[in-house]
């Protein structure tokens, strides 16, 4: 069967909705990055609807999936080049993070919203890393490694946890970010409004 769409489309895809999760984005004064610095970066790399939201790193757009594919790298690399900063960006798709609410093993138990966090890992551990994990590393904070996603709970708040990226980029071998179940849930509502 032949493809009846004009060459210029052929083997291209439509945009999808995304975001973008960049770690460690003007936090404590540091890594000072302007948002309006950071949409440009992704609009001049193709993509389109770029919108922040807050001034922590947190991009929600529009672009082709093979694009999608490539921005982490992209991004990280414009903003090497451009603010001399080295900062992770950890990409989800809109269908990833509608899932996210679903998906909490954490949620249901009389917790605030302010005792949730979601840890977003760039790649799918190992599960015998995943094992190695220590469960009692944070009392009373407990988190269940869900696919790419740790889901976090932490009574007593998030400022003295054991449970932060450091620890889970080194037992997990990849990079995580951490977003609050607030800025989660906004994220949802970006994408779908």
């Amino acid at each position: 069967m032949s493809d009846s769409r004009p060459s210029a489309l052929r083997g291209k895809s439509s945009p999808r909705p995304y975001v973008a999760l960049l770690r460690g984005i003007n936090v404590g004064g540091k890594n000072k990055l302007p948002m309006k610095d950071l949409c440009a970066m992704f609009t001049s790399a193709g993509c389109t609807d770029v919108r922040n939201y807050i001034q922590s790193g947190n991009i929600v757009f529009q672009a082709e999936r093979a694009l999608a594919a490539k921005l982490p790298a992209l991004i990280t690399r414009a903003i090497a080049e451009r603010c001399g900063l080295q900062v992770p960006v950890v990409l989800r798709s809109a269908e990833e993070m509608r899932a996210i609410p679903v998906q909490n093993p954490v949620l249901g138990s009389g917790e605030r919203p302010e005792e949730l966090a979601v840890c977003f890992l760039a790649d799918l551990p190992d599960p015998a890393r995943v094992a190695a994990l220590d469960p009692h590393r944070s009392p009373p904070d407990a988190f269940v490694v869900h696919g790419r996603e740790i889901y976090l709970r932490c009574p007593n708040g998030f400022a003295g946890t054991k449970l932060t990226t450091g620890y889970f980029d080194s037992k997990l071998a990849t990079i995580s970010t951490f977003r609050n179940w607030r800025t989660v849930l906004t994220l949802i509502e970006m994408l779908d409004g």
